[in-house]
């Protein structure tokens, strides 16, 4: 891949399928800090850096969760939400299974199967998000109008401030 020739992931096919206008931003990927990482790197608000979570309920039912770059997952609240009694992360190739994508490069868009996803309800107020376009190092950038269009995601409140 040249540096000026973007990754077409699987991701990347659902957006432009689904005529969503989006940027594409690469980054030099950083393990367990990837939001910071791209904040610094396009000097914007990590707050608008988008995390895409496997995780999966008590019953092994795996769950997208999209969450701020600054803010965590409330498990005991998701599981509330949901209605189940525990709600927990999956372990990274449980995660790959499900989603098909690498841990570090998941995206909410292009699933493997497709899978429940649920927003932390202010993303959807945002001007602007950029969540994984699939591929570690790799985001892109679109109006989150678009994220609810496409993927028609459950609002919840779940972020621990």
């Amino acid at each position: 891949m040249g540096p000026d020739r973007m990754p077409v992931t699987p991701a990347v096919r659902a957006l432009r399928q689904a005529a969503v206008g989006f940027t594409e931003h690469p980054y030099a990927y950083v393990e367990h800090g990837g939001t910071e990482a791209f904040a610094r790197k396009y000097a914007v608000d990590e707050h608008l850096v988008i995390k895409t979570l496997v995780m999966e309920d008590d019953a092994k039912k795996p769950l997208v969760v999209l969450m701020h770059g600054d803010r965590e997952v409330s498990t005991k609240e998701l599981a509330r939400a949901l209605g189940a009694k525990s709600v927990h992360p999956c372990a990274p190739e449980t995660a790959e299974r499900h989603s098909g994508y690498q841990v570090g490069g998941t995206s909410p868009f292009g699933l493997r199967k497709a899978l429940p996803v649920y927003v932390e309800e202010t993303i959807l107020a945002l001007p602007v998000i950029y969540i994984n376009g699939g591929k570690r190092g790799f985001l892109v950038g679109l109006d989150p109008k678009d994220l609810v269009r496409v993927l028609r995601p459950i609002p919840v409140r779940v972020a621990i401030l």
